[in-house]
């Protein structure tokens, strides 16, 4: 779903733990110049915040003590292109937790725009993707079926990455050019919506959001997922959330 507004703007939000990543899905390196403060990186629609070296406490061990979130919790980094930025007011929450879809043929509003080029990295707290079977998580946008037509979709794409130092990243191959779009974010409709129906957001026959499978890049667990609008194509994406389908701390 497009959310146009009257202005074109940037804004880019930064987060101090973990690592910051710079804009449009390039991470940008730290140089403090002595100073102890994190420097500026040009990115896709502005400068943003850069700095931190590793996860936050206790994300690197790979085990599991009990469960974990199966939904993004934390913003790592985030830049906004120029754009929209719709959701920003409600940054970070509007991307954590939960989808809320709003079915097959109506785009939902619970979502932040990243803006042409915008980037963002979510963490899980507590928790990993691992490689199971199919889809290993979800990235749910608010794209919608025109008339009802599954073949005819309002898409908004997004090239989407994934890690699990926060340093190395594997990004999954996005077919742009054409419906359908394999391998990228921001085309199938999202149906769950926890508490206004009974859809379960982690079941990708059901839930709807765009489905990943670590196996296609080889990756056999990730602690960080990078989605980065296409840039310089007219719609932008807008996350709405991501879930993890098969989570290292069920």
């Amino acid at each position: 779903m497009s959310l146009r507004v009257l202005f074109v703007w940037s804004v880019c939000l930064g987060a101090s733990a973990a690592v910051l990543s710079g804009c449009g899905g390039v991470d940008a390196p730290r140089d403090d110049g002595g100073s102890g403060e994190p420097s500026a990186a040009e990115g896709a629609g502005g400068s943003c915040l850069s700095g931190g070296q590793g996860g936050a406490a206790g994300e690197g061990a790979a085990s599991c003590a009990g469960p974990g979130a199966r939904f993004a919790t934390r913003v790592v980094s985030a830049c906004l292109g120029a754009g929209q930025g719709f959701g920003e007011d409600r940054f970070p929450d509007i991307v954590l937790g939960p989808p809320r879809g709003g079915g097959c043929c109506g785009g939902s509003l619970d979502v932040l725009s990243l803006g042409d080029g915008g980037s963002i990295v979510v963490a899980f707290e507590g928790n990993a993707i691992v490689d199971g079977p199919g889809a290993d998580f979800l990235v749910f946008e608010n794209a919608f079926e025109r008339g009802g037509d599954a073949a005819n979709v309002f898409a908004e794409l997004a090239t989407v990455e994934v890690s699990e130092d926060g340093a190395a990243w594997s990004a999954f191959p996005c077919a742009a050019d054409r419906y359908p779009y394999d391998g990228c974010a921001g085309w199938h409709p999202v149906h769950a919506s926890p508490g206004e129906n009974d859809v379960d957001p982690l079941d990708p026959s059901s839930a709807g959001g765009d489905p990943f499978d670590l196996a296609d890049v080889g990756v056999p667990l990730a602690r960080y997922v990078r989605i980065t609008d296409r840039a310089g194509t007219p719609d932008v994406f807008d996350l709405d959330a991501v879930g993890i389908v098969h989570a290292l701390c069920p």
